[in-house]
């Protein structure tokens, strides 16, 4: 490997035998060097050589530093001090990024519709809303992403691997947002906030989703009736009356159904699982809507009235069977 990345240097010399400035080429793409030592490292991203080995994980690197700084991930070592917030963190580069945050620096703008960001690699990555560019492919299924990140948390998919796991109950996750949100199961913390009502959130996305209760927006358009949703699943649930889509399978029976709820209900006539229990007689039930039924027995509610008679009755059936008597009356 050596022997051939030396054949890729070209130098040239000046007249006393000194290196000129930029004088070491890299053949492989062109591009120049003043120092052969910055030359050996540049080679290894065409080369793949990763003489740099963890000796935790095995993980290899083409740097000394990338291993230096991979190390304090096993160690937790986080050198770099916050001056203003006393936040640490592992690389110096992230913690430049997170001052930022306290100095509202934000000296990269999109040419195009002129939004700023702290970062220049968020300012590319935003850049390909306007050209479209996806440039990271995965090689399971060649599905593209814009983001790289985007990209190795898609690849889990296909590989399971779930690197992120909650120091409470040790559950493991592929995302570190997920396990962000996860982890407030645990703190119990909310801190969405609607400013219409104040009821809090653990996940923005349900402020979001909430926040259409206050706006009446529905956002998802069904093209076949036109019926419109302000929450994206009812939306897809909805999809599946027109389209006959059935993605949940009972792996006993192989019976289908459209809903997730559907086929966890559905499985318990094969367990004979009965989570809904009946606090007046201890009598247990599959399905919730079946206790609220047989609650009436001790209640006494009459909830579904005929608006012929006012005759009023516990269930929904004996009512529509009791309409059938009025049928061919005057009005």
């Amino acid at each position: 490997m050596a022997t051939r990345a030396r054949s890729h240097l070209k130098q040239r010399e000046g007249e006393e035998g000194q290196d000129s400035p930029r004088t070491h080429k890299c053949s492989y793409c062109d591009k120049e060097f003043r120092f052969k030592s910055r030359l050996n490292l540049h080679l290894r991203t065409h080369t793949g050589e990763k003489p740099y080995r963890c000796e935790e994980c095995s993980k290899q690197f083409s740097r000394l530093g990338t291993l230096k700084i991979h190390i304090r991930n096993h160690t937790g070592e986080k050198p770099y001090r916050c001056e203003e917030c006393s936040k640490q963190f592992r690389r110096l580069g992230t913690l430049k990024i997170h001052m930022s945050t306290h100095t509202g620096e934000r000296p990269y703008q999109c040419e195009n519709c002129g939004k700023r960001f702290s970062q220049k690699s968020i300012l590319e990555d935003h850049m390909r809303i306007h050209t479209g560019e996806r440039p990271y492919e995965c090689e399971y299924c060649d599905k593209c992403f814009s983001q790289s990140v985007r990209l190795k948390s898609h690849v889990r998919t296909h590989t399971g691997e779930t690197p992120y796991r909650c120091e409470a109950c040790c559950k493991q996750f592929s995302r570190l947002d997920i396990l962000k949100n996860h982890m407030r199961t645990h703190t119990d913390e909310k801190p969405y906030r609607c400013e219409a009502c104040s009821k809090q959130f653990t996940k923005l996305s349900c402020l979001k989703k909430h926040m259409r209760t206050h706006t009446g927006e529905k956002p998802y358009t069904c093209e076949e009736c036109n019926k419109q949703f302000s929450d994206p699943t009812h939306f897809k649930r909805h999809m599946r009356t027109h389209t006959g889509e059935k993605p949940y399978r009972c792996e006993k029976c192989s019976k289908q159904f459209s809903q997730l709820t559907n086929l966890m209900r559905h499985i318990r006539i094969h367990t004979g699982e009965k989570p809904y229990t009946c606090e007046e007689c201890g009598k247990q039930f599959i399905q919730l809507s079946h206790l609220k039924s047989h609650m009436r027995t001790h209640t006494g509610e009459t909830p579904y009235r005929c608006e012929k008679c006012n005759k009023s009755y516990r269930h929904s059936r004996s009512l529509r069977a009791h309409m059938k008597t009025h049928i061919g009356e005057s009005v």
